[in-house]
Formats: structure tokens, sequence, C-alpha cells
């Protein structure tokens, strides 16, 4: 008997001493363990409604991946904290996260405002960080090679517009525009490179002025807009409140430039549209590289999806869906194809030149973590109903259709 209990004792001895072994060296016994990414977002304050539509990208992301047996067999769980739209709380999430959570992997924030500091967090301590709503230069300013944007670079949101311009026999063309932005890391590149542009085309700029970010009455900017009549107007926005208080402003002046189009805000769906009324949103333009009806095949598949889950329509899907639902889809491939969730091979990876794809279109980086590869589009809102989000530009792309200009009277 006691031969025998030694022999039981040797054994369990060894099958211990064999799954420490295993575990040490990622073996088998990891395998039932969740892949955890930490991700920081806006859950409130001023990039709410952008926040928890990357929440929801995400987990639309998390959800189909771990309905096809995750990723290297495991599967995928967010950690999600909020920051409240704050610069210094998302540095102290992105800190927790790693240091103190030691999460796997790290997705990024909305804004490029919360993405530079977060984005020195993660080189701090080698995670690779990928975003897709920190494109504007400040956030590849000091050259970590770290930090990968998905989605179209900032500073070229207007071209198609510009190109379009230019485009006009010259009686069609505007002749004056307006440029108010907000004095935000997004918003000053995509309007100041607009301007140059439209400058050098002939367009004459009767206004252009930065306004702080934390403004919350516009209506003094938006008078001092109307009273130039500018034909168009290039509004450097970053969220709806501030392109709906403008457009209320414009109305009460009874101010309806040639052609209006906002940085970012008409592009949120639904969420623009239950802000200024469906009858107001006809003619209003915005860029951007993603729309829900994007006729790319993963983009139509994660809308009907999202439509299953959430409700609406394909053109009331908030663009940051798919935005954040591409981070996802990146890091995934990365993953997959070194069989490994080491965030140096990620980084590796990702800047050897690769060609990617997302529901955004095909996805690759260059030197500075910009995707090179992204599509540039204008869509507009057109008809009364506040469901025909349009691709507009550019004319060369079968998708879209004839633009309205001059735009519709408001309400019209």
């Amino acid at each position: 008997m006691k031969g025998h209990l030694k022999q039981l004792l040797a054994a369990g001895v060894m099958a211990g001493l064999m799954g420490v072994a295993l575990a040490a060296c990622g073996g088998s016994s990891s395998g039932s363990k969740p892949i955890v990414i930490g991700i920081s977002l806006s859950l409130s304050g001023d990039f709410s409604a952008d926040g928890q539509a990357y929440q929801r990208g995400y987990e639309l992301w998390a959800n189909y991946v771990n309905s096809h047996g995750g990723i290297l067999g495991r599967q995928v769980k967010l950690d999600i904290l909020s920051d409240a739209s704050s610069p210094t709380q998302v540095d102290t999430n992105y800190t927790k996260l790693i240091s103190l959570d030691h999460v796997n992997l790290v997705f990024g924030p909305f804004s490029t405002l919360l993405t530079v500091p977060s984005s020195e967090i993660a080189h701090r301590y080698g995670y690779a960080f990928v975003e897709g709503a920190g494109g504007a230069p400040a956030a590849f300013a000091k050259g970590l090679n770290n930090i990968f944007d998905v989605s179209l670079p900032v500073a070229d949101y207007m071209v198609p517009l510009v190109n379009w311009i230019k485009s006009l026999p010259a009686s069609e063309r505007p002749k004056t525009a307006a440029y108010p932005t907000s004095n935000d890391p997004f918003t000053e590149p995509v309007i100041e490179k607009a301007k140059d542009l439209l400058q050098a085309a002939g367009v004459k700029t009767v206004y252009s002025q930065v306004f702080p970010a934390e403004d919350t009455d516009y209506s003094p900017i938006a008078q001092d807009v109307a009273a130039t009549k500018a034909d168009i107007v290039v509004l450097g926005s970053v969220d709806v409140p501030t392109v709906s208080a403008f457009m209320e402003a414009f109305e009460q002046d009874h101010y309806s430039p040639k052609a209006f189009v906002a940085a970012a805000g008409p592009d949120q769906g639904s969420a623009f549209v239950s802000a200024v009324g469906a009858a107001e949103t006809d003619g209003v333009m915005v860029p951007g590289g993603w729309s829900g009806t994007y006729q790319n095949a993963q983009s139509k598949a994660m809308v009907k999806r999202y439509i299953a889950k959430y409700g609406g329509t394909p053109a009331g899907v908030n663009a940051d869906v798919a935005e954040a639902y591409s981070v996802g889809q990146v890091v995934d491939q990365a993953v997959t194809h070194n069989k490994s969730l080491s965030n140096a091979k990620i980084i590796k990876y990702l800047h050897s030149g690769v060609i990617l794809s997302s529901v955004q279109g095909p996805v690759q980086f260059n030197a500075k973590g910009e995707n090179g590869r992204a599509v540039g589009f204008i869509f507009q809102w057109q008809g009364t109903s506040g469901t025909e989000f349009k691709q507009v530009l550019p004319t060369s792309d079968p998708s879209s259709v004839k633009i309205l200009f001059p735009k519709p009277y408001w309400g019209n």
C-alpha cells in the first residue's frame, strides 16, 4: 500500500510540474483563457456619442469573432473603461489596463485628442496601438513606431470636395468660402488644407476663425459667418451638437449657403438626424472613408449584423462603428498571421507593407502608421425623410449619385 501511495504521489507531482511547464511555455493550458483587450472610450462627456458608437463597433466585432471560434482558438474579452472625454483620464485608464490589469492587447479611443496621450502610454510599455479615430498629424508628430490608424488620414478629408469644385465650370464654381473651426487637432488640419487648396483654385476666403473647443454658445460665430454670405461653409466640427448649433443659427439668420460641409457630425447617422430634425438634413455634406451604404462585401455583412442587433437602416449606422470594427479586424489579421499575441511581432508585421482588409476597405500602413490605401469620399444627406445618406464624391466612383448643389434651403 505504501509503495502504491508513493507511486500515486510521484505521478501527481510529475503532472503538476508538467502543467507548470506548459503554462510557462504558453502551451495548451492557456488555450482556455480569453484574450483580454483593454480599451478606453468616451462613454460620457463631449465625445460620448462617438464613444458609445465605438463601443458598439468593438463589441460587434468581438461578438462576431467569438461566434467563429475566437482568435488562436481563444475567446476575446473586452475590458472597457470610460474616460469621460478627458485626456488626463485616458492616460490613467491605459496605464491601469497595461500595468495593473496586464491586458494582452489594447485598442485606441475616440479622437486624436485622446489618441496622442494614450499612444504614448502604450509605447512606453511596448504595446501596439491600433486605432481608428486618431488620424490627425498630431497623432504621428512624435514618430512613435507603435501607432497605426486604420482610417482615412485626416488632412485628406476634404480633397474629394476640392477636386469636385475645381472641376466645375467657372460660372458654376463657388466664389467665396467661410472656414469656422474648433481648435481641435482633428479639425484644424482638415480645414487648413481645404482652405489652402480652395484658395489656390480661386475661391476667396471671406471668413477664417478658430474658436475654443470648449465653447457652448456658437451663435455669435455663426452670425458672423452668416453676415459674409459666403457661397460655401466648411465647418471644423468634432461632434453633432456643434453642427446642430451652427445650422440652427444659420436658419435663424435666414442664411443658406450653396454648400455646407462639416468635418464630423453628419456622419453619425440617426444621432445627427435626431439632433437637427429630418427635414433639415437635406443637402448637408460630410467627408469620410465609410458609410452604411458602402459597396464592400465585408461592410455589407457587418451592417446587416448591426441592424439585426440594434435596428435602423444602413444609412443610419454611425461611421464610428466601422472605424472601431476595422481596428479589431486589422489586429485579428496580425495576430493570426504571427500565431502570437506578441506586441513586438504585431508592430513589426504592420510595418511590413502588408495589405490588410477591413469593412472600410484596404489597409496598408506607411512608415508613420497612416493608412496609405484609405479611400476618401464625400457623403450628403438627400431628401427630407432623414434616411437617405448618399455617397456623392468622387464622381468617378460608380456608387456616387449626383450631388445636390446648390443645397436646398433649410427645411425645404
